[in-house]
């Protein structure tokens, strides 16, 4: 159902640094809404490498991305953020003093600022061109991205993909998954050579299936419930593994989509910003992380969230007009209450 929301601050992605962002406006009191093309938080740390460690957070010797996502939500949670997920913003306007944002679900958002953290643009699986597909994603049996291990414990899996994100889940559903079968069209994986070699240690004691040479070739079920997967080789020969569920890894498609159409300064594709409060040449909307470039900018994460408390502290005169802004530590002020 299309939601029609009124907020301080509208944030554009709910990876990290999208996540963080609501940390930040909230420690300053205002309240926000975040928008994702995905259907679960975490942008590539949840799509592409849950379960890698990074290892340039601090405090952090090593962290999975699916951990780093967990403890943001968590420090996020205080603060009542409202999350619209599985949609993607389409429009931009001024309304009045506000800005009006419009989703792809015919969400209408009006808020004071805005927050872009859409890292590279907005994300979309790549996904197979098998007959039937939209039915068997409605109902779970194809998926792109794993969000509960739990759902899969005890089924039959097949897992297409030959990066990390194929291995890694591999291996993890493996002591859950009734079987677990991963798809690949040639003998060598792109993912990190120890987790390779797992999955080769793995298929050797017959805890994983390996199907290779192969590549997906049709869905067997009645349209919504999948009864198994129908693999062939480039030579033309199949075979079909019974499955309840394909996890489809073929990597993430990434486009500005309409966000190149709003009139940003865009530099190769990303958005230009000034460096000490992230603002674009678009009044009261700032862009952060991987989206953002100015001069001496790096891709980390950690420049990502000192970027989200610039924007967060340019935003506040925009929420609280006239009001003074006196910087504090949160050691000393603590969490305001949400």
């Amino acid at each position: 159902m299309a939601a029609q929301v009124e907020t301080d601050v509208a944030i554009i992605g709910a990876g990290p640094v999208g996540l963080f962002a609501v940390f930040e406006c909230g420690m300053l009191r205002m309240k926000c809404v975040v928008i994702d093309a995905l259907d679960a938080v975490g942008g590539q740390c949840s799509a592409l490498y849950p379960e890698k460690p990074i290892y340039d957070i601090p405090a952090h010797p090593a962290i999975a991305g699916g951990e780093l996502v967990a403890a943001l939500e968590k420090q996020a949670e205080p603060f009542g953020a409202t999350y619209l997920l599985g949609r993607r913003v389409e429009g931009l306007a001024k309304d009045g003093a506000a800005i009006l944002l419009t989703t792809s679900a015919g969400d209408r958002v009006r808020c004071k600022a805005v927050i872009i953290a859409a890292g590279a643009g907005a994300f979309g699986p790549n996904r197979p061109p098998l007959d039937g597909l939209p039915g068997y994603e409605a109902s779970g049996a194809v998926r792109y991205l794993v969000t509960r291990r739990e759902d899969f414990r005890g089924k039959r899996v097949v897992i297409a993909g030959g990066g990390d994100s194929a291995v890694d889940w591999a291996l993890s559903l493996k002591d859950i998954a009734a079987k677990v079968t991963v798809v690949h069209r040639r003998p060598k994986f792109r993912a990190a050579p120890e987790s390779a070699a797992q999955l080769d240690a793995a298929a050797q004691r017959g805890e994983i299936e390996l199907a290779i040479p192969y590549q997906l070739h049709g869905l067997q079920g009645d349209g919504s419930t999948l009864d198994s997967v129908v693999l062939a080789t480039l030579k033309g020969e199949e075979m079909a593994v019974p499955a309840d569920h394909l996890l489809a890894f073929f990597g993430l498609s990434m486009d500005l989509g309409p966000i190149a159409e709003w009139g940003l300064g865009l530099e190769r594709s990303h958005i230009a910003v000034e460096p000490s409060t992230c603002a674009t040449n678009i009044d009261g909307v700032h862009a952060i992380g991987d989206i953002a470039t100015y001069p001496g900018k790096l891709k980390l994460i950690l420049q990502g969230f000192s970027e989200a408390a610039m924007a967060a502290h340019a935003i506040h005169p925009r929420v609280f007009p006239g009001e003074a802004l006196h910087f504090e530590y949160s050691t000393s002020k603590g969490v305001p209450a949400g």
